[in-house]
């Protein structure tokens, strides 16, 4: 995905930012909302409507944009169905790259579990994380509460869309 000037942006046919929006966020609420909300005068304004665009959301919002992610260490996934942000994920897990075989089992278990206690993926926001770090948060949050961690995960949500937003427009 290039990078696109607030201009550029703002410029897009609504198919087109429809699509780059998708690559930032994938509930397509959020998404419609966004499109709509062009055209935006700075960056800054952008990164605010998205925050108060994504705090206006449900949990089925949430969790349609979860599905737009690849399992934090899941390589092959990052490769087939994630082709399209493939490049940013990797970006994002690139503290995945180097981790151990052990720990991408123990990533790979801890994935599993949490979504069959919570119904989505494990989402945190990987940016600066080694593998290890994400392999404790995932550990750490496994005995939440579900009214709790959704909103964690909603959290990580927001903070993935808001760097990839910075990635997406410049000004």
């Amino acid at each position: 995905m290039r990078a696109l000037n607030l201009k550029e942006f703002n410029s897009l046919p609504r198919d087109s930012a429809i699509e780059v929006l998708t690559h930032c966020c994938g509930a397509s609420r959020w998404v419609e909302k966004m499109e709509s909300l062009r055209p935006f005068k700075d960056r800054k304004q952008i990164t605010e409507k998205s925050q108060s665009v994504w705090n206006e959301l449900d949990e089925k919002d949430w969790q349609e944009a979860f599905t737009h992610h690849p399992k934090i260490g899941d390589i092959e996934s990052l490769k087939k169905k994630f082709a399209t942000t493939r490049a940013w994920a990797e970006q994002e897990q690139r503290g995945s790259a180097e981790a151990s075989v052990s720990v991408l089992q123990a990533l790979a278990l801890g994935n599993q579990t949490y979504e069959n206690r919570f119904g989505y993926i494990f989402i945190v926001c990987a940016t600066g994380k080694t593998a290890e770090e994400m392999l404790s948060l995932l550990e750490s949050r496994l005995p939440n509460d579900p009214a709790l961690e959704i909103k964690i995960a909603a959290a990580e949500q927001a903070k993935i869309t808001k760097l990839r937003l910075e990635k997406l427009i410049y000004e």
